[in-house]
């Protein structure tokens, strides 16, 4: 239980690190290339997808954890790094074809972390921020279906919003996780 707290804790604070440098550089540069925010937001799908996937699988034999859970993680995973991968590797799509990527991708991301929150035992902030974290991204994904047409900079500050509001609620979270893998050693 300890090694699988700190695998969370170590994965929420890399995800909020590298959530916060994205919103950073989307919001404060606006008018970096669409090619430059498809690298940043692609290697930031592709490191949340190796977590999620390397988290997923050290759950699998976990008690307390629904089967659903169990299964969804990976593949919500491997969602990720498909997408992260496909990006990275034709860095030329459409832009239609890019939103529509990211806006699928977040809706799905936030749908599970919804899900997460609600229903599978935790600490209870880790459980409220993955909730708030999982709506944002819903909200995220369909204002970005939603203006498929939108101009570039727009599209670009609501993905740096996110990643600026999500990147310090993992931090919290991992702050949390931390938090209860040292009082439960402590217990021992």
């Amino acid at each position: 239980m300890n090694s699988e707290m700190s695998n969370l804790t170590g994965g929420l604070v890399l995800r909020g690190v590298v959530a916060i440098l994205f919103g950073i550089a989307a919001v404060f540069w606006p008018g970096i290339t669409i090619i430059t925010i498809l690298y940043l937001f692609s290697t930031f799908l592709l490191i949340g997808g190796v977590f999620e996937l390397v988290y997923g699988i050290s759950r699998l034999a976990s008690e307390g954890i629904s089967v659903l859970t169990r299964v969804l993680t990976p593949l919500l995973g491997l969602l990720q790094m498909g997408v992260g991968v496909y990006l990275l590797r034709h860095p030329h799509v459409t832009f239609t074809t890019f939103i529509l990527l990211i806006g699928f991708t977040l809706i799905v991301r936030g749908v599970f972390e919804v899900v997460e929150g609600l229903f599978e035992e935790g600490p209870s902030l880790y459980r409220v921020v993955m909730v708030l974290v999982g709506l944002l991204a819903v909200v995220a994904g369909i204002l970005v279906l939603v203006q498929p047409r939108a101009a570039s900079v727009a599209f670009v500050w609501i993905l740096g919003l996110y990643g600026l509001i999500v990147g310090p609620l993992l931090l919290a979270a991992a702050m949390e996780t931390h938090r209860l893998s040292k009082t439960t050693m402590s217990l021992k």
